[in-house]
C-alpha cells in the first residue's frame, strides 16, 4: 500500500506545491493529499536534498483525460508566453493560447530548482495511488520524470500523444522498460483505432514519427528553459528526456528482437 501522502516526512519541514497553490505545510500536518478529490489520480514528488529540507510537488490529473490540474496563478513570468521562443511544429493559435501550457505548469517547478547543480545528490520519493517508488540520484535525473509527466498532460497537442503513458506512470524507468510501455501503448492506440473503424498501423514507423514531433519539441523547449533558468538542472533534465526520446526508435527493433523468446508460448 503506498504510503499517506501527507505522511512521507514527518517532523521534516516541507514546501509543499499544488498546481495552483503552494504553502509550507507544518511539521506535524498529517492531512492526506487531496483525500476528497475522488475525480483525480493523485502523483506526489517528493525531493529530500543533504541539509534536510524537502521540496514537494502534489500532481493531479482527471481520471476522464489526464489533463494536470493547471497552475493558473497571474505573475508567471515572460518566458511562458506561447511566442517566445515557440516550438517549431507548434500548431497552438496566440490568440487562444498567451501562454505555453507546458512552461505555464512548470514555472514554478524551474523557479524552485533554479539554484540547484544538476550533479547535486537527491533522494526522490514519488507517490501514486497504487504504490510508492524511491531512488537516490542526481538532482537532474529525478527531475526528469516529474517534468515528463507536466510535458504530457498539460494540453500541449504534440506531447499528449505520450498521455496514456502518465496513467501508468513508472518513474526512473530503464530504456528497456521505456521501449517496452511505448511500444505497448502505440499497439492499444492502434487496436482502438481499428475498433473504432479507423485506419491502424501495425508496424512501428507511427511510433517513429511521434519521437520526431516530440524531439523538436524537447530542443526548441531547450531554447525556452534558458530564458527562465538560473543554473543548468532545469535544462539538463529535459535533455536527459530527449535522449530517451532519441534513443526509443532507434533501439526499439533490437530490443523487441531480444525479448521474442520470453513470448515463445504466444508466438506457437
Amino acid at each position: 500500500m503506498a504510503a499517506g501522502y501527507g505522511t512521507l516526512f514527518p517532523g521534516r519541514r516541507t514546501t509543499l506545491f499544488f498546481f495552483g497553490a503552494a504553502f509550507f505545510a507544518p511539521q506535524d500536518d498529517q492531512r492526506p493529499f487531496d483525500a476528497v478529490m475522488t475525480n483525480y489520480y493523485k502523483i506526489a514528488y517528493a525531493y529530500t536534498f543533504d541539509d534536510g529540507s524537502v521540496l514537494r510537488f502534489d500532481l493531479r490529473l482527471d481520471k476522464g483525460t489526464l489533463a494536470l490540474d493547471p497552475d493558473d496563478r497571474a505573475d508567471q513570468p515572460e518566458w511562458t508566453l506561447l511566442r517566445y521562443h515557440q516550438c517549431a511544429n507548434c500548431p497552438l493559435d496566440e490568440g487562444a493560447h498567451p501562454r505555453c501550457p507546458i512552461a505555464a505548469n512548470f514555472s514554478r517547478v524551474v523557479e524552485k530548482f533554479s539554484d540547484l547543480i544538476s550533479h547535486d545528490r537527491v533522494s526522490v520519493v514519488v507517490v501514486t495511488d497504487e504504490r510508492t517508488y524511491s531512488k537516490d540520484t542526481t538532482v537532474q535525473m529525478g527531475l526528469s520524470p516529474l517534468l515528463g509527466i507536466i510535458m504530457t498532460t498539460s494540453g500541449c497537442p504534440v506531447m499528449e500523444q505520450l498521455k496514456p503513458m502518465v496513467r501508468f506512470h513508472l518513474p526512473f524507468a530503464s530504456l528497456e522498460e521505456t521501449i517496452f510501455r511505448m511500444v505497448s501503448m502505440y499497439l492499444v492506440a492502434q487496436y482502438l483505432r481499428q475498433q473504432a473503424g479507423k485506419t491502424a498501423e501495425w508496424n512501428l514507423d507511427g511510433l517513429t514519427r511521434i519521437y520526431a514531433q516530440i524531439s523538436q519539441v524537447n530542443r526548441d523547449f531547450v531554447d525556452r528553459l534558458l530564458g527562465g533558468a538560473k543554473t543548468d538542472v532545469n535544462v539538463n533534465a529535459l535533455v536527459n528526456l530527449d535522449a530517451f526520446a532519441k534513443m526509443v526508435p532507434l533501439a526499439a527493433d533490437s530490443m523487441l528482437e531480444k525479448i521474442t523468446p520470453y513470448f515463445s508460448a504466444l508466438l506457437r
